[in-house]
């Protein structure tokens, strides 16, 4: 594959409005359900880059009809019992993929195989496979180590009780929580660690509650009771601007202290991301909310912060930015599962913004920011990981002179327009 770089240069401000892309997370979300509803579901904004286009292919491997026309919302034809696919389906490198879809393929007859990247193959499964095999299901890892490529035997999934870990990954949850409901008999998923990323689970329950599928939650999320013989309604959905992309937008205003409206952004949104509101204002930055919308007044001076993140993993690279902007001593905590992301972002972030003249450590389970320090154009690598890329290209507006960013295609992943979006408020970024 060329790679491409990106080149950015020190940019004095920024001004103007953006749309924020449509949430990656809910796209997934409903596609998954509309694909195991019994009729015609219409899935308004989505959004579409590479995480989705895996999804959609698989969705279709198993049998369900995606159409889609130019600007038309695309319109999935579901089925309850899904077919056996006719070949390996490639999730590419979204973890959120093979994760929704290896439960719900056990409702197919036959056998499915998945696999994915070489960044996906070196993610962890074995939870989800160890919870699967609770419940009746005969599946594997083909390497014997808990990861990618995954072999799971079809028939149904006899139900019962399952533990698992809550700490490793939300997506495991999200992914029994779609095929169980289907199962032949009540299933009870206790977790044996307190969950994490939380707010991931409930858009997943709020999805199911739209196609009409109900879950009991107990004990404060360490256990959820799945009805069997429940059936997905067909549902239209309209997929929200998503906050972890636009935290990317917001930090670019910071960085020129400028002031920049971020609209397709809902007030009362699900997304754990949404704390990225309160973080700013926590920094004295200057944001206006709206019905709709976040408007960004980037202060001269930002305060450092003591966050806990655990339960919003995505935001943690664009908040290390956020310290590295700050004057004195930022502590981001939670951090732990980023080593497990498509890179190791911990790594990763330390060693890039390191690059620019930035003072970032990790101990344990925190990164410490010493901020405030002068940051110099350099020549970075993007790790194959879109959120270090868009956190260092983010960093790269307020460097002294001119950054070259190498691997920038990678932001297809998760947010193909960040580029160009960036340019319609004044952003000094080009591709090369």
């Amino acid at each position: 594959m060329q790679l491409t770089d990106l080149v950015v240069k020190e940019t004095a401000g920024l001004t103007g409005t953006v749309n924020a892309p449509s949430s990656k997370a809910l796209t997934h979300r409903a596609l998954i359900a509309a694909s195991l509803s019994d009729g015609r579901s219409k899935i308004k904004d989505p959004l579409i880059c590479d995480d989705t286009l895996a999804t959609i292919d698989a969705c279709r491997m198993m049998g369900a009809e995606i159409s889609r026309s130019g600007n038309a919302a695309p319109e999935v034809q579901g089925r309850s019992k899904p077919l056996t696919p006719s070949d390996v389906i490639n999730c590419r490198d979204s973890a959120a993929t093979m994760r929704f879809i290896a439960p719900v393929s056990t409702l197919a007859d036959g056998i499915t195989v998945l696999t994915g990247g070489e960044s996906l193959r070196r993610r962890p499964m074995e939870p989800l496979l160890q919870a699967l095999r609770q419940l009746g299901v005969q599946c594997y890892s083909t390497k014997s180590d808990g990861c990618p490529p995954l072999v799971v035997f079809g028939g149904g999934i006899e139900g019962g009780r399952a533990s698992i870990r809550g700490d490793i990954s939300s997506q495991f949850i999200s992914g029994l929580l779609f095929a169980l409901p289907i199962a032949r008999a009540d299933t009870n998923i206790v977790l044996s660690m307190p969950l994490e990323s939380k707010p991931y689970v409930d858009m997943t329950l709020n999805i199911l509650v739209k196609h009409e599928v109900n879950v009991d939650v107990k004990h404060d999320y360490g256990e959820f009771r799945v009805p069997c013989g429940q059936r997905y309604m067909p549902f239209d959905h309209t997929i929200e601007g998503d906050y972890s992309s636009a935290a990317f937008l917001m930090a670019a205003a910071v960085a020129t202290s400028s002031h920049v409206k971020i609209e397709n952004l809902s007030e009362n949104s699900l997304q754990g991301d949404r704390l990225i509101v309160s973080v700013l204002e926590k920094m004295g930055v200057q944001i206006t909310v709206g019905r709709d919308f976040v408007e960004v007044q980037g202060a001269r001076s930002l305060k450092a912060v003591d966050i806990d993140l655990r339960d919003t993993p995505d935001l943690i690279p664009v908040c290390t930015v956020f310290g590295c902007l700050a004057r004195g001593k930022s502590l981001i905590r939670g951090v732990r599962r980023l080593r497990f992301k498509e890179s190791d972002r911990t790594a990763g972030l330390v060693s890039e913004l390191g690059k620019l003249g930035a003072d970032v450590k990790t101990v344990n389970d925190v990164i410490i920011v010493n901020g405030g320090k002068k940051l110099r154009g350099a020549e970075l690598d993007s790790h194959g990981d879109h959120r270090i890329a868009m956190a260092c290209a983010v960093a790269a507006l307020k460097a002294e002179g001119t950054t070259v960013l190498h691997g920038i295609e990678c932001i297809n992943k998760s947010y193909p327009d960040f580029v160009r979006d960036m340019i319609s408020v004044g952003g000094r970024m080009v591709e090369r």
